[in-house]
């Protein structure tokens, strides 16, 4: 599993479905064409059929992101050395699994990578002492089971277990000229947490789905190397947990409008600090101290015939960076997200979904000036441009047995 930019705000990733990627995300949590929606609200699974239900889905991730600015005031000098390209191709799959069990019970799994970044500015730009390259991957297993009360109402838990590990780089100020060396703090570890949500169907073709995903809490294990010593140190994160709210009207029997309404609370983040093994002592604090972040989005389908499904959607998302906060390892801003895609149904048991996404953030600065958490006087302040935007390919195969 590889992760690569984040595109879901701060370090997520929201690219979990190839069905709903097509859309914007609109609807994700409630039944559409196959399962991936326990991603966001497990309670979905009543969408799935007798039997068992598997889906594999992979998404090809195309971001551009460029830095132009300048570093001044500092002690070591001034550079307008642009970062070049400091976003990375990736692809990112996702894999779910469901067996319906009788008319009440179904059983789900799923297999995401829930958060996600690898930045690499070129090694000796400009703001090189705030920041190299810069990496977070995830691995997050999430078995969950739902109870279908009957027609209308389904409510569903389910655990996740999840692998995270990060690695920061910075140049080392002080390892001579051309600054060769860097500083770096990497760790990794296991978590736990939950999910939960709940799906109604009020009425004739409408649906309703609330979902959950926890947080998770990790104590990782690693080493921080700066000046050339290395220490062995633990470093406390917690993911943000998520609620959203999603709906599906059926308008007429081949036409259905979605939407969705997302909050994830990236707050909880705060200032991370990596710990000696040895002493106990806070050797390194790690300032995030996001907001929290918004998603709305509204997309609609349309049964071109029995075989095939064309789809469409918009979103908008509010990012938990802004200038205040930002950095040159995360430039992540406001954006808008422009969103087609299709289904075909080969035959009962076999369906081929596609999506395609191009996403559009607003204007965005970087300003590290005395006022801002990452400042240093020893480098000096750094101001600049980002120039930026993403292309998203996804596919997915479902089969029913």
């Amino acid at each position: 599993m590889i992760a690569g930019s984040a595109h879901a705000g701060g370090f997520g990733l929201r690219e979990q479905s190839s069905y709903y990627q097509g859309m914007s995300f609109a609807g994700y949590g409630t039944t559409g064409g196959g399962i991936s929606s326990m991603y966001w609200n497990p309670a979905s699974l009543m969408g799935a059929e007798q039997g068992l239900t598997v889906e594999a889905h992979n998404s090809g991730l195309f971001p551009v992101s460029e830095i132009d600015g300048t570093l001044s005031g500092g002690l070591l000098g001034s550079s307008s050395i642009g970062s070049g390209d400091i976003a990375s191709d990736a692809f990112i799959p996702a894999s779910y699994a469901a067996y319906r069990l009788n008319d009440n019970l179904i059983f789900g799994v799923g297999i995401n990578a829930p958060f996600g970044l690898s930045t690499k500015p070129d090694m000796n730009w400009a703001a090189q002492f705030y920041s190299r390259s810069s990496s977070v991957f995830s691995v997050n297993v999430n078995p969950a089971i739902a109870y279908q009360f009957n027609d209308m109402v389904t409510v569903a838990v389910g655990v996740q277990v999840q692998y995270l590990d990060v690695s920061l780089k910075s140049a080392d100020a002080t390892s001579g000229a051309g600054f060769p060396r860097s500083n770096e703090i990497s760790g990794d570890g296991v978590g736990f947490g939950v999910t939960a949500g709940v799906t109604v169907r009020p009425f004739e073709g409408t649906e309703i789905g609330v979902g959950y995903r926890s947080g998770v809490g990790h104590d990782l294990e690693g080493d921080l190397f700066a000046s050339g010593t290395r220490s062995a140190i633990g470093l406390g994160v917690v993911t943000p947990d998520m609620v959203n709210v999603s709906a599906r009207q059926r308008l007429t029997d081949k036409f259905r409008v979605l939407g969705t309404v997302e909050w994830t609370n990236w707050s909880r983040l705060k200032s991370p600090r990596a710990t000696s093994d040895a002493t106990g002592a806070t050797l390194t604090t790690l300032h995030f101290n996001y907001n929290d972040g918004w998603f709305f989005s509204l997309g609609g389908e349309y049964d071109f015939n029995e075989k095939l499904t064309l789809r469409a959607g918009l979103g908008y998302e509010i990012s938990p960076i802004d200038e205040e906060i930002r950095s040159t390892r995360l430039p992540d801003n406001n954006r808008w997200w422009l969103s087609a895609g299709a289904s075909y149904n080969f035959n009962q048991h076999l369906s081929f979904d596609l999506g395609y996404t191009h996403i559009i953030p607003e204007s965005t600065k970087i300003n590290i000036d005395p006022s801002h958490q990452d400042y240093n006087a020893t480098f000096g302040t750094y101001e600049a441009d980002v120039d930026s935007h993403v292309n998203i390919i996804s596919a997915s195969l479902r089969y029913k047995f």
